[in-house]
């Protein structure tokens, strides 16, 4: 199981805590790799974008007007976290839903 995040996330901290096997992807330092981000987007839409972020605030209206993988490409702190990938599935956030899914 992955979890990609930031590690200064409480949330994050929060799912790897209750995921103790699960290894975490800092997407600041590393990163999320192309394919993920693809399926993350065909699961999740638009949804995978944090419209509530500091980051998503300081863009312009034409920098929020591009595409969403190019915009998580170029500010990967954008996505919306944890993106949690186990197996076949892909969950995002740590709402209760989730929690109970993966750790329960």
């Amino acid at each position: 199981m992955l979890i990609y995040g930031l590690k200064s996330c409480d949330t994050c901290r929060k799912a790897l805590k209750s995921l103790p096997g699960a290894e975490f992807r800092d997407v600041r330092a590393d990163g999320v790799p192309g394919e993920v981000i693809d399926a993350a987007l065909a699961e999740f839409g638009d949804k995978l974008v944090n419209t509530r972020s500091t980051t998503w605030r300081e863009l312009d209206e034409a920098q929020r007007a591009r595409p969403a993988k190019e915009l998580l490409a170029d500010h990967p702190t954008l996505m919306k976290r944890p993106l949690i990938v186990a197996g076949e599935r892909m969950y995002l956030g740590w709402a209760k839903d989730v929690e109970a899914a993966l750790a329960g």
